[in-house]
């Protein structure tokens, strides 16, 4: 190895590792670091290792090496399962990832790349070591306040709306090492259930996967590359955790059951609703006339300007115009729903939209011009107008009722 690449590499942050007879080499990289690419070459020149492993999972590596992979997208499948948000949420990220390389002139993830690249030259097996990035959002979703929750939110849509240059304080934590760290570590700061889904039980699975890993396959010295914000973490799980990897790991897997005040609230709505048109019927036809009329109205109106906003077909407005007075009071059903399944049945995205959903959503307008795209935002937008349809109908019920 070169005088200059041993000088580089004494630069970087490197743990070395032994437990139960394997030699476990940490390489701490910044996700859009020109230095952490080379550092990762040079690493792999170095050579001795029988395995790679990156911080990554099955999704992130298939989305790294295969650009045409959200062609296999089945959107209607995905509006069905109520996983909207989660591609939405993952289409914000690779959005903001994307301005970065624009900006920074190296790709996030670059070092990844360059450790997938190195392991196929040499012939090495590369290990994806991270969880899977749905599991990460869902569970740190469930751990959360709703407060929490709005705010990260709004961040995830301000990182959509806001085309601007990332400013220099904004790139510093980013030099940490994490992408998912650095996109809410205002949140994370603050809140420690936040760090612990994001940052620490990433740490106790990607340290458990080597375990697994390594005993499965006999290596016995692996280069593992990972954000450097997890190199404190991950050691300390190789250290000292003495439960067995593959329970960690299904400990790790498991997503909340989702808590039922949701279904509570919408149950207590339906009732509250129901109450009212049978008290205003009682009054006199004409109240509970006004009563009906002002929840379908206010709702429907809204639902539909809603979708409206987001650009949909007239079929897409009439049915969220339909939907929305009804699906407010079933548990299982949005109004958003419906406007997106006819949205994506009308106007069925084309194989283009696919092919360019990652560039698209980088900028504001992207979102309402690839068909895709726009299927979530309608989704969103008719979800939210119904929504403030309620609270208004609502809030007008309850003054006549009092």
């Amino acid at each position: 190895m070169s005088a200059d690449a041993t000088a580089l590499l004494a630069e970087q942050p490197i743990r070395e590792i032994e437990r139960d007879g394997v030699h476990y080499t940490l390489l701490g990289t910044a996700h859009v670091s020109r230095a952490s690419v080379e550092a990762v070459e040079a690493m792999l020149a170095r050579g001795g290792f029988d395995a790679i492993a990156v911080e990554l999972c099955d999704s992130r590596y298939n989305a790294m090496t295969r650009p045409d992979s959200l062609g296999q997208l089945d959107l209607f499948r995905v509006i069905r399962e109520g996983k909207t948000g989660l591609v939405a949420a993952n289409l914000a990220l690779s959005a903001y990832q994307r301005r970065l390389a624009e900006q920074l002139g190296v790709e996030p993830g670059a070092e990844m790349r360059a450790a997938i690249k190195g392991a196929e030259a040499s012939g090495l097996p590369l290990w994806r070591i991270d969880r899977d990035v749905g599991i990460t959002l869902r569970r740190t979703h469930a751990a959360v306040g709703w407060w929490d929750r709005a705010k990260i939110a709004a961040g995830l849509m301000a990182s959509v709306v806001v085309d601007e240059k990332v400013d220099e304080a904004e790139i510093e934590k980013l030099k940490r090492g994490d992408l998912l760290e650095s996109t809410f570590s205002e949140f994370a700061k603050r809140s420690e259930p936040l760090y612990r889904s994001l940052i620490a039980e990433r740490d106790r699975y990607m340290a458990a996967t080597l375990r697994e890993h390594a005993a499965r396959s006999g290596a016995r010295r692996v280069l593992a590359i990972v954000g450097a914000g997890h190199l404190a973490g991950m050691v300390s799980a190789l250290t000292e955790e003495q439960a067995a990897p593959a329970g960690i790991r299904a400990e790790l897997d498991q997503v909340p059951a989702a808590k039922r005040w949701g279904t509570w609230i919408t149950l207590l709505l339906a009732l509250f609703v129901a109450g009212g048109f049978v008290w205003g019927f009682n009054q006199g036809a004409d109240i509970g006339t006004d009563l009906v009329v002002a929840w379908v109205l206010s709702t429907g109106v809204l639902g539909a300007i809603g979708c409206a906003l987001a650009g949909g077909h007239p079929l897409s407005i009439l049915g969220a115009f339909i939907a929305s007075p009804l699906t407010p009071l079933h548990p299982a059903l949005a109004s958003g729903t419906v406007s997106a399944l006819i949205e994506a049945g009308v106007r069925r995205p084309k194989v283009a939209d696919f092919q360019t959903l990652r560039d698209d959503v980088t900028h504001f307008t992207g979102w309402w011009r690839n068909r895709v795209a726009r299927v979530l935002v309608n989704f969103f937008l008719t979800s939210f107008g119904t929504a403030l349809g309620v609270y208004i109908a609502g809030w007008r019920m309850l003054e006549r009722l009092l």
